[in-house]
C-alpha cells in the first residue's frame, strides 16, 4: 500500500508533490476519481509515477491515466514527455515490452437479430482461422530480406500482400507505418521471434471480441462514423509479440549500462534510459519503429482473418457486410510530436505505456474524416463488461500530451486472478450474461477474469470528466477469443 503525499488538484486529478522525493524533476499527477485513488494507492504504482520524474529531460510533469497499475519501470497507464534540446532522454521501460501493442475497431452493417443465433457459429469459426496463445504461429512465412520489408512498412506491406485494402491505411495511427524504422538496429534473436508470428493473436490480455453498440452518447459523431444502436462492432488487440519482446528486452540491456556512462541516476535501474541524441537511444527508436510496424502489418493481418471468417460464416462479401475499420490506435509506443511549451513549440519525445494518444479537433495528423471530431480513441474493457469508443479533445492536447486512458486496468495480478478464480463459475457468469469465449487455455481465460479488472465505466467516466477525451458510443461483448 502507497502511502505517500498525494494532494488534490480537482475531483479528477491528484499531484504529488516535487518534495516528495529528493531527485524529482517534476511533479506526478495521476487522473482519477477518490474512489478509485485507494484501489491505486494498493499495488504502489504512484511510487512509479515519483520514479519517472527523475527522468533527465522531463517536461512538466509525470503523468498517469485512471487506468494505472504497477508495470516494469514505469506504471501501466504512465506518460511522460522529455525535451531532446534539454537532455532528454529515451526509456524503453516507457514502451514496455509488447511495443505498439494496440486494439482496432471495425463496424458492420449487421445488427444484433443478424447474429444472435450465430454466435457460437462466429465464435468458433474467429478460433480456428486466428492463431492465437503462447507461442502460436501464424500462415505468412516471410524470408529475412522479406521480414526487413515488413519492418520498413508495417501494415502498407500487409496491405501489398492483399491482407487487406488502402482505405485501411487511413484510419490508422501513422497510416500504419511509422517513418524511421531500422531493421539494421533490431537483433537476430528478434527476426527468428517474429519469422513466423505475424497475423498471430498472441496471449495474455489480448483478444478478438464480437460486441454490440448498447449506448450512444454523442449522436452527432457516431452518425459520422456509422455507429448506431444494436450494430454489431469487432474489435481486435494484439501487439508486436514476441518480436516486440525480444527488441525491449534487448535494449534495456543496453541502456542499463547507459546509465553510468552518461551519468544519470535514477531511483529504479528498470527505468534505464539514454540521452535521445546518443548512439544507443537512436538505434532503440529505429528498432523501437521496426517493431511498431511488426505490430502493425500484425492487426492488419488479423483483420483480414476476421473479414474471411464473417465471409464464411455468412456467405458474403465483407465489404457487403460493411466490415470498415474505424480506426487503429497504439498504446504502447513512443512519439516524437510538437507541443507549447512556455509559448515555444517543442518537439517532445512522448512516451505512452499503457495510455492512447487522442488528438483533438482540427489536428493536422488526422484522417481528414476525423478532423471535425478529433481522433477516434478505442478503449477496451473486460470480456464480461462493455467497452467505448472515445474521441481526443483540444484540452488533451494542453493537459496531458494528447493522452488518454487505454483499457480497464488491472486490479489484480495474473497470478491472484488464477488463484482466487474458479474457471466453471467464471464460464457459468459469462454464459448468463449471453457472452461464449473460446481460448487455449483455463488459465488464460481467469487471468482476464472481469474481476481482475477495473470497472471500465468510471474509467471512462474519469477521462471525460477531467476532460481528456469526450464518450461517443459503449459496446458489449457477444463472443470473446481470448489468447
Amino acid at each position: 500500500m502507497w502511502e505517500g503525499l498525494i494532494e488534490k488538484i480537482t475531483d479528477y486529478k491528484w499531484r504529488i508533490p516535487k518534495s516528495y522525493k529528493p531527485g524529482m524533476r517534476v511533479e506526478g499527477v495521476i487522473y482519477a476519481s477518490e474512489k478509485m485513488l485507494s484501489q491505486i494507492k494498493k499495488d504502489n504504482a504512484p511510487e512509479q509515477v515519483a520514479n519517472v520524474a527523475f527522468l533527465p529531460g522531463i517536461v512538466k510533469y509525470s503523468l498517469a491515466m485512471p487506468d494505472i497499475h504497477w508495470g516494469y519501470g514505469f506504471c501501466i497507464g504512465g506518460v511522460a514527455a522529455t525535451d531532446p534540446e534539454e537532455g532528454g532522454v529515451i526509456s524503453p521501460g516507457g514502451v514496455g515490452f509488447d511495443i505498439n501493442c494496440g486494439v482496432r475497431l471495425l463496424k458492420t452493417n449487421l445488427e444484433l437479430g443478424d447474429v444472435k443465433d450465430k454466435i457460437s457459429k462466429i465464435v468458433d469459426v474467429l478460433y480456428q482461422n486466428v492463431p492465437s496463445g503462447v507461442g502460436s504461429r501464424g500462415q505468412i512465412r516471410v524470408s529475412n530480406q522479406e521480414e526487413r520489408r515488413l519492418l520498413l512498412e508495417g501494415a502498407r506491406w500487409a496491405v501489398k500482400k492483399g491482407f487487406g485494402i488502402g482505405e485501411d491505411l487511413e484510419v490508422c495511427e501513422e497510416r500504419g507505418s511509422i517513418e524511421g524504422a531500422d531493421p539494421d538496429s533490431v537483433s537476430e534473436r528478434a527476426y527468428e521471434r517474429g519469422k513466423q508470428q505475424a497475423g498471430t493473436l498472441g496471449s495474455g490480455n489480448h483478444f478478438l471480441e464480437v460486441q454490440v453498440v448498447d449506448d450512444i452518447y454523442d449522436r452527432e459523431v457516431a452518425e459520422k462514423l456509422g455507429l448506431f444502436i444494436g450494430q454489431i462492432t469487432v474489435m481486435i488487440h494484439s501487439g508486436s509479440r514476441g518480436f516486440g519482446y525480444q527488441v525491449c528486452d534487448d535494449y534495456v540491456r543496453v541502456m542499463i549500462k547507459c546509465l553510468d556512462k552518461y551519468n544519470i541516476r535514477v531511483p529504479d535501474r528498470q527505468l534505464a534510459c539514454a540521452p535521445i541524441n546518443s548512439p544507443e537511444a537512436k538505434n532503440y527508436i529505429g528498432a523501437m519503429k521496426s517493431a511498431a510496424n511488426y505490430a502493425w502489418a500484425n492487426r492488419q493481418v488479423l483483420m483480414h482473418l476476421v473479414r474471411e471468417s464473417f465471409e464464411k460464416v455468412f456467405s458474403k462479401s465483407w465489404q457487403s457486410l460493411g466490415m470498415y475499420l474505424i480506426y487503429d490506435v497504439a498504446h504502447n509506443i513512443a512519439k516524437f510530436e510538437k507541443y507549447i511549451i512556455d509559448g515555444q513549440e517543442k518537439v517532445l519525445c512522448v512516451h505512452r505505456k499503457g495510455a492512447t494518444r487522442a488528438f483533438g479537433p482540427g489536428h493536422k495528423e488526422l484522417p481528414e474524416k476525423y478532423k471535425d471530431m478529433g481522433q477516434p480513441v478505442i478503449i477496451p474493457g473486460d470480456m464480461g463488461r462493455a467497452s467505448y469508443l472515445l474521441v481526443g479533445t483540444k484540452k488533451a492536447e494542453e493537459e496531458s500530451f494528447s493522452s488518454t486512458c487505454h483499457g480497464a486496468g488491472r486490479l489484480k495480478s495474473r497470478h491472484e486472478a488464477i488463484r482466487t478464480g474458479d474457471f466453471n463459475t467464471l464460464i457459468k457468469e459469462l454464459s448468463s450474461k449471453g457472452i461464449e469465449v473460446r481460448a487455449t487455455g483455463k488459465k488464460t481465460v481467469l487471468e482476464e477474469a472481469p474481476s481482475a479488472y477495473k470497472n471500465v465505466d468510471e474509467v471512462a467516466e474519469v477521462v471525460c470528466k477531467a476532460g481528456l477525451s469526450k464518450k461517443v458510443c459503449r459496446m458489449k461483448p457477444l463472443c470473446v477469443v481470448k489468447g
